[in-house]
């Protein structure tokens, strides 16, 4: 047989196959699963104008809108609009909203343990936090928790470690945080605050004028070109790295239980297919955009430096005090098990890392 001959026959074998098999899958798929008119309204956390943070969810919207044939639509409310981005969980847990997407590190004062599913100083790496929650337990550990709040989590969206924050001045010791007005979040924030620091949280539209006017003397937000399109740099000029209180940041689809139950498989697929899509398409762009900023520093008169290996060690040791204490005060027993989850994972991916990565500095 010549070449050509078997290649098409091959071809129209696979094509045959596919179309069987989804001929089999529509037969096979009852009514109460076909797919659902889906037309949620969607806050989100960040404005849709910020790469990474706020972006990715019109990104996903889209996607799912034109891979489910235009039944399932989610229509993204920049913050503010439905409800203020730090009470998105709660309108989403009282079935005010269907859905929203948001980092759930906002919601510790609710759940202490989602701190440690938003972000954690010293923690995992991206893709080291996307195989535990994949095939490491944390998805499943994620959906039991918030059960308890009638809200179903989808991870959504994963971007690479923030800066440490940008500084007036160098940081030469931990001593300098004493007395300092920072903006910080999540668990990194406690760490501070036992440092000294004065810590408050606020959103990303209010940081420059808190900066130009001296009601912050530092801040912490997110990536070097988030934080440069939020123009910190043209008022403090040291962007410090690494990123130690947020080695990895995600972003979660959260759903009200009920409505989430009540999908269809197809729908629920779906929704999901997309959010693992959102969290490859989050990632790789994000990862690939960083380096362009950093080496346009010289230009806006801003250094990037780094945090000595001294006072990396002595956060390091205060992160560790702060996340025993965070456990010990959790009366449900959610943080310690998350975490006694991520540091058994960790343990184990260590050796990988180990092994199978060339040193950084190679």
């Amino acid at each position: 047989m010549r070449k050509s001959t078997f290649v098409r026959r091959l071809a129209g074998t696979v094509v045959s196959s596919v179309v069987a098999a989804a001929f089999a899958f529509s037969v096979a798929v009852s009514p109460a699963d076909a797919a659902d008119k889906v037309r949620w309204k969607v806050p989100i956390a960040f404005p849709s104008s910020l790469p990474a943070l706020g972006d990715n969810a019109p990104w996903v919207s889209e996607l799912i809108k034109t891979a489910s044939g235009g039944d399932i639509q989610l229509k993204v409310f920049e913050p503010g609009k439905l409800v203020p981005p730090f009470e998105i969980m709660q309108a989403v847990k009282d079935a005010k909203l269907q859905a929203g997407y948001t980092w759930i590190g906002y919601d510790i004062g609710k759940i202490p343990a989602l701190a440690l599913l938003g972000a954690v100083p010293f923690g995992m790496e991206p893709w080291e936090f996307m195989a535990w929650w994949y095939y490491g337990g944390g998805q499943q550990l994620a959906e039991e928790l918030y059960a308890e709040h009638n809200v179903h989590p989808i991870l959504c969206g994963l971007i690479p470690p923030e800066t440490a924050g940008w500084f007036s001045f160098e940081i030469k010791s931990v001593d300098d945080f004493k007395g300092l007005k920072i903006r910080f979040a999540g668990l990194g924030g406690k760490v501070l605050q036992k440092l000294g620091a004065s810590v408050t949280l606020l959103p990303a539209g209010e940081l420059y004028q808190a900066l130009e006017k001296g009601a912050l003397d530092a801040t912490e937000f997110s990536l070097p070109e988030i934080d440069q399109k939020l123009g910190f740099a043209k008022i403090v000029k040291n962007n410090y790295f690494p990123g130690w209180h947020q080695t990895f940041t995600s972003l979660h689809l959260i759903v009200n239980k009920k409505v989430w139950d009540e999908l269809s498989a197809q729908s629920q697929v779906m929704l999901n297919m997309g959010c693992m899509a959102g969290v490859t398409n989050n990632l790789a762009k994000a990862e690939a955009n960083q380096g362009p900023v950093i080496a346009g520093f010289p230009k806006l008169g801003v250094t990037p430096r780094r945090l000595s290996e001294d006072i990396l060690r002595d956060l390091q040791k205060i992160s560790k005090q702060v996340l025993e204490e965070e456990s010990a005060n959790d009366k449900t027993g959610w943080f310690k098990k998350i975490h006694d989850s991520q540091q058994a994972f960790s343990n184990q991916y260590s050796l990988w890392k180990q092994f199978g990565f060339l040193p950084r500095d190679f």
